[in-house]
């Protein structure tokens, strides 16, 4: 993390009332579950009902991870977070040369309905909320989803979770995109329109800064690059003729919580405040439900080391509770092994422990936004919203989101906050506990999880198996009728679900969207 300026670090140093000079509690605060929700979207908060415990999970094949959900669930777990491997996030099937060695690896691979059904076998979808980490083919995993609950019996209404289905920060910060950006946010609001036509309960995406922090962001570059994105979001919605407060209600946002406990919970509270007033003000949302930020939390992958690494069970626990304390409606701990491997079913389940005992033991759920009024924190909750308005404002200078982006303003930016943050470890002026003190020369030998070299093998027969059983003339016209739909300006999700139900794979769909909409090349 880049470090402070010493004016901001004498004014940490020891805040006072000069910290909140002309400082307006009703204005700046106001009720919780009120406008401008600086105090959290719900009146009670966590006195209601703890925030949703959605560990991040998913290596291997359908039935590894199925296997994995299970065992979570069975933990006490309350969601399901759907990890997928490289291969399905850039809309290759199992058996495409440029899968080969990756199959399995950061995810599970998912190439057809059949894989689908088994990742939720024995799992009733009406019961349980799914998150999937999915973007580029983010259409064509919630239609699988939504096929395999209905064939479970589970009504739309009933059908509960979220899409990421945020392309934007793909551009910016992590290079899991297929097709160029016009074409991406045609998708993207091609699924807003078909969830609020057939699922109404659906979150049709969870807009991330997540990535934008992992990549080396500032934590109010982290809201202004996350905000400006679902900003142009939303306009592209209303553009293609949907009504704000139709769709907005079911917007959420996944958030980075890093390792300054205090600046974090501001962040939350000052990103909570700032979507507020910009979808009142400037967007001119009139529903409340549009105004409010729900948001997923997860902690920070990158400030994981592989040096000592149980140190990492307490950096999660600091992340953790930072964004209990901000506010957050969902949350994954990391386990402490990530920076060696995939998270064995051990380190998995302590980490599903902190949050437990979080919620059951340290007593922060008691009250609702425990911190308000702290001068400290309100002062930097202030700070972090002004900054990150600076940064929003630039970003509409150059035209918006997506015309930054294809400038490079957000990646520039992120790279300089990077280098400076990787400069201070070196110099040691920001201090790594085991890297660049309080070091060791042994270190204690960890059980990775691996992923046997076989699995791939296996997905790919599978996956000839399906081809094989299908009607390929249906499908092959299916298909057809993507390409058709790309062309012209339906919505897409009715053509691919279509092929889907014919049997039709992930990578097929993708292919047949590829022929019209072509790559992008960055």
């Amino acid at each position: 993390m880049a470090t402070r300026d010493d004016g901001a670090e004498r004014a940490a140093a020891i805040a006072g009332p000069e910290a909140l000079a002309g400082w307006d509690p009703g204005e700046q605060l106001g009720r919780p579950g009120a406008y401008p929700y600086t105090r959290g979207p719900y009146e009670s908060m966590y006195r209601g009902r703890p925030w949703t415990m959605r560990q991040y999970a998913g290596f291997g094949t359908a039935e590894q991870t199925n296997a994995r959900f299970r065992a979570l669930l069975d933990a006490g777990q309350t969601g399901l977070s759907v990890a997928f491997d490289l291969p399905t996030q850039m809309g290759l099937d199992s058996d495409d040369p440029m899968a080969h060695g990756e199959v399995g690896k950061v995810g599970v691979a998912i190439d057809s309905i059949d894989d689908m059904r088994t990742l939720f076998a024995g799992i009733p979808l009406g019961k349980v909320t799914t998150s999937m980490t999915i973007n580029a083919t983010a259409p064509i995993l919630l239609l699988l989803y939504q096929l395999v609950a209905e064939e479970q019996g589970v009504a739309p209404q009933d059908i509960r979770g979220t899409t990421q289905n945020d392309i934007l920060k793909e551009y910016i910060a992590r290079g899991t995109y297929i097709y160029p950006v016009a074409p991406s946010m045609r998708l993207v609001t091609d699924l807003l329109a078909y969830a609020a036509a057939e699922l109404p309960h659906w979150n049709t995406i969870s807009i991330s800064g997540y990535h934008i922090r992992e990549a080396g962001s500032t934590a109010a570059q982290e809201i202004a690059f996350t905000i400006a994105n679902g900003l142009a979001y939303v306009r592209a919605a209303a553009a293609a003729g949907l009504d704000v407060d139709a769709f907005a209600p079911r917007l959420s946002f996944f958030w980075n919580s890093h390792n300054d406990l205090l600046e974090e919970v501001a962040k939350f509270r000052a990103a909570r405040r700032l979507w507020a007033r910009l979808m009142r003000l400037d967007i001119g949302a009139e529903n409340p439900a549009s105004w409010k930020m729900r948001f997923h939390t997860q902690t920070a992958g990158s400030t994981l080391t592989a040096q000592q690494p149980h140190n990492n069970v307490v950096r999660t626990t600091l992340q953790a509770l930072a964004a209990v304390l901000g506010g957050t409606q969902s949350l994954h701990t990391n386990s402490y092994d990530e920076a060696l491997g995939l998270p064995t079913e051990e380190s998995a389940l302590l980490a599903l422990r902190t949050q437990q005992v979080i919620a059951a033991e340290s007593g922060v759920t008691r009250s609702v936004d425990p911190l308000a009024g702290s001068y400290y924190v309100e002062s930097l909750t202030d700070r972090l919203e002004a900054d990150a308005r600076k940064l929003i404002d630039q970003i509409d200078g150059l035209g918006g989101a997506e015309a930054a982006i294809e400038a490079g303003f957000q990646q520039r930016e992120i790279e300089e906050a990077a280098y400076a943050a990787a400069r201070a470890v070196d110099s040691q002026e920001s201090v790594v506990v085991g890297v660049n003190a309080y070091t060791t020369e042994a270190e204690p030998a960890i059980p990775v999880l691996g992923v046997d070299p076989a699995l791939e093998a296996a997905q790919v027969d599978r996956l000839a198996g399906r081809r094989a059983d299908r009607d390929a003339a249906v499908t092959t016209a299916r298909l057809e009728a993507i390409a058709t739909a790309a062309a012209g300006v339906d919505n897409l999700l009715y053509p691919i679900r279509a092929a889907l139900e014919s049997g039709a794979t992930l990578g097929e769909v993708s292919g047949a969207l590829r022929g019209v909409f072509g790559r992008y090349r960055g």
